[in-house]
């Protein structure tokens, strides 16, 4: 099959001005509990996330959303990893959930801040033990010669603490991304999508407008 000939109408939703709750967070909160009551998506907190280099080369990535509040949406990462230091250099990123589907996206536009350590530590501590290992083993965007080389740091890491808590690193936490515009895309048949973006005013207040598909 050639893949200019794989296509399908998009026909379970349509998305109109009068759905939408004034406060984006509120409908965000609203799309993921849809999301999440599916059991068609085995990860429905998957999100990408978008950062610039220095020299404007874009990268992505997907990550995990762990928290999210008027304040922003955070996830957690190696603070020398690539999206780190491209976050170092320019905090605005932009963030996207694709639930197919559903036939659903969102798109948020905004800067990226980093957590306190009294926020990431109480995360931290909640991950499963092994995952609190990994954090410690792994060079994150680092170039490594072979798999058996992370295997052994792994288990150096492990054998370094068998006993007691696993402490924070202190080269790992997390960001808030804090959103300035956010977009819901709805599929609808002939490509006619449902595209509604939220602005951040001044104020505080959100305007919303619909954009063309």
């Amino acid at each position: 099959m050639e893949l200019n000939d794989i296509r399908r109408e998009y026909l379970k939703n349509g998305l109109d001005l009068a759905d939408l709750k004034p406060d984006p967070i509120e409908q965000f909160q609203d799309w993921l509990d849809h999301a999440l009551s599916c059991e068609m998506f085995s990860d429905p907190t998957a999100m990408n996330v978008a950062t610039v280099s220095e020299s404007g080369q874009p990268s992505l990535r997907t990550v995990l959303l762990k928290q999210y509040d008027n304040k922003g949406f955070v996830f957690y990462t190696n603070l020398k990893s690539r999206k780190a230091h491209e976050i170092a250099n320019n905090n605005k990123v932009c963030l996207s959930f694709a639930w197919l589907p559903l036939e659903r996206q969102i798109i948020i536009y905004g800067t990226a801040e980093k957590l306190s350590i009294a926020e990431a530590t109480s995360y931290f501590l909640s991950r499963p033990h092994d995952s609190q290992l990994a954090a410690w083993a792994s060079q994150q965007s680092k170039m490594i010669q072979s798999r058996k080389l992370l295997e052994q740091a792994f288990s150096q890491i492990k054998n370094k603490f068998k006993e007691g808590e696993v402490p924070l690193p202190d080269f790992w936490g997390g960001y808030r991304v804090r959103p300035y515009a956010i977009e819901f895309w709805q599929g609808r048949p002939s490509r006619l999508h449902d595209r509604f973006m939220y602005q951040q005013q001044d104020n505080n207040t959100w305007t919303i407008e619909r954009l063309q598909p």
